[in-house]
């Protein structure tokens, strides 16, 4: 899509619908219903249609804030949990309205093309020196303010939800290395950055690099993403726009992320 002269626009979002891939402690992901409907017999010609819809912050494409984990009770920056920080109606501090919008740098690691293979499935994560060798291959430096999205090959499948969900992750090391180079963000065409079940034996956790990313370094994660166009394309390079929604106190928002690359 080219909508600004001499750039085109690749649209990074995954569509949202009831039974789109979710991580199952946040299923059901969307639900949408119409509540108003064009209908015959109203009392003027003009009919109006509009919808109610319910959606985990969690679900299709969307950013992981600050707030969203802790180790052993703590956040970013050493803030513990207790009530003030925690309340009913959402977190006063790290929620998803901190975060200012992206219009950064971005990179694309083709993980799966440098494998040689579609996809890259559950059991196969994607390491530090896998990254550093993708990197390398594409002629791609990574620098401190990135964002730098790994590409499994997943998103191709993403309308077959058992088989989106059997996607490989990102290695912790692959986490800490991504950390080490002070990114703004990383994100993934998969459910969960992390490999789903995987437990990492020295931080013994499950979702290993959330707590690296997240609670360790202040890095936003991002889920789900639709990375296919551009790997097709060989655009490793592109400025990346995100604008995460305003919810006061949430642990994430979707957004629509979009890469701008230059003609």
């Amino acid at each position: 899509m080219q909508v600004i002269p001499n750039t085109r626009i690749y649209d990074l979002e995954q569509p949202r619908y009831f039974g789109a891939p979710t991580f199952p402690a946040h299923a059901p992901g969307l639900v949408y219903t119409l509540h108003r409907r064009h209908e015959r017999g109203l009392p003027e010609s003009r009919t109006s249609a509009s919808g109610t819809f319910y959606a985990t912050e969690h679900s299709g494409t969307h950013i992981d804030a600050l707030c969203h984990q802790a180790e052993n009770l703590h956040l970013y920056g050493g803030r513990e949990v207790d009530a003030r920080v925690q309340t009913s109606t959402g977190f006063t501090e790290l929620g998803v309205e901190t975060i200012a919008p992206f219009v950064n740098r971005g990179v694309l690691l083709d993980v799966a093309r440098y494998r040689g293979v579609k996809r890259i499935v559950e059991g196969q994560p994607v390491t530090r020196a896998e990254l550093e060798a993708t990197a390398q291959t594409q002629n791609i430096t990574v620098a401190a303010g990135d964002v730098v999205l790994v590409r499994t090959g997943n998103g191709a499948v993403w309308s077959d939800a058992g088989e989106y969900l059997r996607a490989g992750g990102i290695h912790t090391d692959a986490s800490f290395w991504l950390a080490d180079q002070r990114v703004k963000a990383v994100g993934a065409d998969n459910v969960a950055w992390d490999e789903n079940g995987f437990v990492d034996p020295e931080l013994q956790v499950t979702l290993p690099g959330h707590v690296v990313l997240l609670v360790r370094h202040g890095i936003y994660i991002i889920e789900n993403l639709f990375l296919e166009e551009l790997a097709q394309d060989k655009q490793y390079e592109f400025t990346f726009v995100c604008l995460p929604l305003k919810i006061r106190g949430a642990t994430a928002s979707p957004v629509r992320p979009i890469a701008l690359v230059a003609n």
